[in-house]
């Protein structure tokens, strides 16, 4: 009975691969309103919009969440539930392969966070602070995935 019950509760993996994939395209509907509402300022304006390097790059940030929600949401099916016919770019056999691809993503969100900081220039020395602070994550996140790869 116990082991029949731990076998079906892989399947509450389900409310997360649900979740995931629900916001993934909240995120997808939500970059793609701020994308038809940027067109349109931009049209309405003639062109002439002093931010619009930071607007474009902040509608790459909220893709690339929207990515990392839907990778995680299919790799958590592939993982526990059942295999997908995916891409094999996307093809997930451990959940290291999970967590390397959502770090992937992690640090370019990192990346344009830092570049629309650098773009719209205002406090230096916290743009800096900010630079210093994403190079440390992004290091440890290597370190992480370079020492969980060669313990898995």
């Amino acid at each position: 009975m116990l082991k029949r019950t731990l076998e079906s509760s892989r399947y509450l993996v389900l409310l997360g691969v649900v979740s995931s994939l629900v916001a993934s395209a909240g995120a997808f509907l939500w970059g793609t309103w701020k994308t038809g509402l940027l067109l349109w300022s931009l049209a309405s304006s003639g062109g002439n919009q002093p931010l619009l390097a930071v607007r474009l790059i902040e509608l790459m940030d909220k893709f690339l969440i929207a990515t990392g929600l839907y990778i995680f949401a299919v790799g958590l099916y592939d993982l526990f539930i059942g295999e997908l016919n995916l891409p094999k770019w996307l093809d997930v056999h451990t959940l290291h392969d999970i967590k390397a691809r959502i770090s992937s993503i992690l640090v370019l969100v990192m990346a344009i966070v830092f570049v629309e900081h650098l773009v719209q220039w205002e406090k230096p020395f916290e743009t800096l602070a900010l630079g210093a602070a994403i190079a440390v994550v992004t290091m440890a996140l290597l370190v992480f995935n370079r020492y969980s790869e060669r313990s898995a």
